[in-house]
């Protein structure tokens, strides 16, 4: 999720749904030892609970990285153990370290002895390449495990580091949730999280009847509805789960409007930087398509955001009106 869950995104989600643990994208021990910090690392203080993900594979340098998430508040560190690409695989981290669990075992313990008072997690594939063997994903949770880490996020597909990209990656290796099913079984003491594939709220309640919980990704920022009722139907929130009808949805317009207008004069943040993780919004209805272009279009950037809003929503209900019976 790299570039798309920053924290103008998790900020929207975050007026969706309030427990939900929410994650930043992955972030690089470099990016954070060598880089500009505060633009990798803050975030709005509506975002708790919220992990920082962590791309990394020297203990020592985890460590430092994982000291820095402390002391910025973060309420967990991820190892990022399952990203294919080959950026990342010529950084030697991400889902290459599956074939090397005694160094992840390695970076965990770092991690945990460096910030002892803050969770350390770890997000992995169920293999690499052709390797399919349950075995071979037991043996790396049980080595990692050793170095203190109890919360496993396991993506239900095979990470192929040759040959496929990113992309392919999540659609070709086939999902095989049996397995980290099998993995909760054997491990019942940790808490196993599963991450894939999932695209309907009815798959997450059937899921979590089996295992810990559930992760989703790239369905939740097409389609950001999705985790309206989350706090209520599997979060233990209290009352009734909201409708995500027509008027929930320009009510987090206009909440987001608002948002967008103090990042604009606060840090000076254009607008349209921050609306892109909004334009799944109104996916699936009636004007979906039109609303869209119009935030869409370039020409109307330098105007206020609460202007394009109104016209965004006058071409959003022209449209429905087109489809509608009179």
């Amino acid at each position: 999720m790299m570039d798309w869950t920053d924290r103008h995104c998790r900020f929207f989600h975050r007026l969706i749904t309030q427990r939900t643990r929410l994650y930043t994208e992955m972030v690089t021990t470099g990016a954070l030892l060598h880089g500009d910090v505060p633009r990798h690392l803050d975030f709005n203080a509506e975002e708790h609970p919220l992990a920082l993900q962590l791309g990394g594979s020297e203990p020592a340098d985890l460590a430092a990285s994982a000291k820095l998430a402390e002391r910025w508040g973060y309420d967990e560190v991820n190892l990022n153990c399952g990203c294919p690409s080959e950026r990342v695989q010529r950084g030697a981290f991400g889902a290459c370290l599956m074939a090397e669990g005694e160094l992840v075992r390695d970076c965990v313990k770092a991690m945990r002895d460096a910030v002892p008072g803050l969770p350390v997690t770890v997000k992995h594939r169920i293999g690499i390449d052709r390797e399919e063997s349950y075995e071979f994903v037991r043996d790396f949770v049980g080595t990692v495990a050793e170095g203190g880490c109890t919360v496993f996020i396991v993506h239900a597909r095979n990470a192929w580091l040759q040959g496929l990209s990113p992309k392919e990656n999540r659609e070709i290796p086939p999902l095989r949730y049996e397995i980290v099913h099998r993995l909760k079984r054997e491990f019942p003491q940790f808490t196993i999280v599963l991450n894939g594939g999932v695209d309907d709220n009815a798959v997450v309640a059937r899921e979590l009847r089996l295992i810990d919980g559930v992760m989703l990704g790239r369905e939740a920022y097409h389609n950001p509805a999705l985790m309206a009722g989350w706090d209520v139907h599997f979060l233990g929130a209290p009352g009734v789960a909201p409708e995500a009808d027509d008027a929930w949805r320009e009510d987090l317009e206009d909440r987001m409007a608002a948002y967008m207008e103090r990042q604009r004069a606060e840090r000076g943040v254009p607008w349209p930087h921050v609306m892109r993780h909004v334009l799944g919004l109104w996916n699936g209805r009636p004007g979906a398509r039109r609303w869209r272009q119009v935030l869409s279009d370039h020409r109307l950037k330098e105007r206020p955001v609460a202007e394009v809003l109104r016209l965004a929503r006058a071409a959003r209900l022209g449209e429905r009106r087109e489809v509608q019976p009179a």
